[in-house]
């Protein structure tokens, strides 16, 4: 059921009209050239609390690496309904990722914060390597990573 709701929650296709808008994000996350394999990185959001609200992207296939995104596994128990359907290659070093989806409007300006883990192949893993406020203002800004992401940017 959680999983239900965090789906309605943070993608708005389903939403009716008059209770949530939909609004396109675009996230942009640039690599820093840190000389190692792939990185895995967990798109996800919680609330004002720091509660788990629902997961946005996984970049990363192998399942047996989920663990080293130690935030978001602690937060969904490593259960892979969480990213079902939102999974896509790692990241390698110096690269970029783009990823468009909708979020709903009454995530921006309420508390809600985006957080963004990473981990790499016989590396150091870095749990909430980026964390952002969801606000409208934020939009557009550049924000620095703490060792694998040099800059993540969002869009409306």
């Amino acid at each position: 059921m959680k999983s239900l709701m965090s789906a309605l929650v943070i993608t708005t296709a389903l939403t009716l009209p008059g209770i949530a808008m939909a609004k396109p994000v675009t996230l942009t996350t640039k690599m820093n050239n840190y000389g190692g394999d792939g990185a895995y990185l967990a798109f996800y959001v919680t609330d004002a609390q720091g509660a788990y609200v629902g997961s946005l992207w996984m970049a990363g296939g192998k399942s047996k690496y989920y663990e080293h995104m130690r935030d978001w596994y602690r937060a969904t128990a490593g259960n892979p309904q969480e990213i079902n359907g939102i999974t896509g290659a790692s990241v390698g070093a110096g690269q970029s990722l783009t990823v468009s989806l909708n979020l709903n409007e009454a995530l921006f300006d309420a508390g809600y914060q985006l957080h963004i883990d990473a981990a790499v192949e016989d590396m150091r893993e870095s749990p909430s390597e980026i964390v952002v406020p969801l606000t409208r203002e934020g939009t557009g800004q550049a924000t620095r990573g703490r060792r694998y992401i040099a800059n993540f940017i969002y869009d409306m």
